[in-house]
C-alpha cells in the first residue's frame, strides 16, 4: 500500500479490530491535478475515521486541489475533477479491507 495512516497513533491492532467492528473505517481522498494537456489522479494518505467522525474535515483540502488545480486538463482533468468531487463527499474511498490485511 505505502500510504501513511493517519489517527492510529497510540492505538493497538487490538484497538483498531474493536473500532472497525463498531464502525470505524479507513480512507482515502481523491484529487487531480492537470498541467496544459497532462492530467494526473492521485489519492491521500490514508485515514482512520470513527463512526460518528465527519470526513469533511479530511476532504476538503483534497477537494479544493482538485477544483483550483485538476479541471483545465483536457480530457481527462474535468473527469477527474467531477470524480474526486463525487468521491469525497460521499466519504472518500474506503479502503478498509485493504488496510486491515496490510496490519495483520
Amino acid at each position: 500500500m505505502g500510504k501513511k495512516i493517519i489517527g492510529i497513533d497510540g492505538l493497538t491492532a487490538r484497538d483498531i479490530d474493536f473500532e472497525v467492528q463498531g464502525g470505524a473505517k479507513f480512507v482515502t481522498y481523491m484529487y487531480c491535478v492537470s498541467i496544459l494537456v497532462l492530467s494526473f489522479k492521485r489519492y491521500s494518505d490514508i485515514y482512520f475515521v470513527k463512526p460518528g467522525d465527519k470526513t469533511l474535515k479530511h476532504s476538503l483540502p483534497f477537494t479544493l486541489i482538485a477544483l483550483v488545480f485538476g479541471w483545465w486538463g483536457i480530457p481527462w482533468g474535468p473527469i477527474w475533477t467531477i470524480m474526486a468531487i463525487g468521491t469525497n463527499v460521499s466519504g472518500g474511498k474506503d479502503v478498509t479491507n485493504e488496510v486491515r490485511v496490510q496490519l495483520k
